[in-house]
């Protein structure tokens, strides 16, 4: 534990909050009204025992349970950046799931100028698997031109994926797939994800596959896979995910095409430093 980064942490986050935002007095303190909540008021709004909030602040509370961290983060209206540090300063591990619900269903527009700036097909996907960008290279990937509004929906279901995606039921739907069942059992709430999986199993192709399980599989990130590109022909591709941090669960997905029949060897290497 850091106690001393979690105190800043949560002094400065409750002396923002207003205690007339939540029908509280402000306190006076010598003389003058201090600012902020007490930390008696946010035992007194999250309805915890006394002196709860100033053990945590303190750093007297060891491994403070998950549900309290995630009421103070509410409200003192962290950011998913300060809810991240409470987590490292508090527990020192990363947060179990983002602590806004949109998170991972919207971006900065920055990120539609980075899509743009990139040679390769890419596109970012929001924690459904619904395109929230993508750049002229990406559509260029399509027959008709034409970026699906789910990339997870095509993949698993359109008849045009089974083509594009060479040995689609070798080489793609068993990643495919279980990335799928992952997103569903952590986002079981979704209801893109929810209709989806239905879809999927009532589907006569992909729902055996789908129910047939198979290998655990969370993210494609350094995959290398056969494709053919409606422009350039057969080929393959290298498959390279990021995250935009301020939005756990979206994904910026870059596609870099390799043509001929064979892998190149340039998708083989890794980097390192030094």
């Amino acid at each position: 534990m850091d106690k001393e980064a979690l105190q800043d942490l949560l002094r400065d986050r409750r002396a923002r909050i207003a205690p007339e935002d939540h029908g509280l007095a402000r306190p006076s303190r010598q003389g003058r009204r201090a600012p902020g909540l007490t930390q008696s008021q946010i035992d007194q709004l999250l309805h915890r025992t006394y002196g709860t909030f100033n053990r945590l602040e303190t750093g007297a509370y060891p491994n403070p349970p998950e549900d309290l961290l995630r009421d103070v983060a509410r409200l003192l209206e962290f950011t998913e950046q300060e809810w991240t540090s409470l987590w490292l300063y508090a527990v020192h591990r990363d947060p179990p799931y983002p602590l806004h619900h949109r998170s991972g269903t919207e971006v900065s527009r920055a990120w539609q100028d980075v899509v743009d700036g990139l040679s390769h097909m890419a596109y970012l996907n929001d924690q459904s698997w619904r395109v929230i960008a993508h750049n002229e290279a990406f559509a260029e990937l399509f027959p008709r031109g034409e970026v699906p509004e789910n990339t997870m929906r095509w993949m698993a279901l359109h008849p045009e994926a089974r083509t594009v995606l060479t040995d689609w039921r070798e080489r793609w739907a068993p990643m495919i797939l279980p990335q799928l069942r992952a997103a569903v059992a952590a986002l079981p709430h979704d209801r893109t994800l929810a209709e989806l999986e239905a879809d999927v199993l009532a589907d006569p192709v992909s729902g055996p596959l789908y129910e047939a399980g198979g290998r655990a599989y969370i993210h494609p990130d350094g995959d290398v896979r056969p494709l053919l590109h409606t422009r350039k022909g057969p080929g393959w591709v290298s498959l390279c995910g990021a995250q935009p941090l301020a939005s756990p669960r979206a994904r910026l997905m870059v596609l870099v095409f390799h043509p001929g029949d064979r892998p190149s060897p340039a998708c083989a290497p890794t980097l390192h430093a030094g």
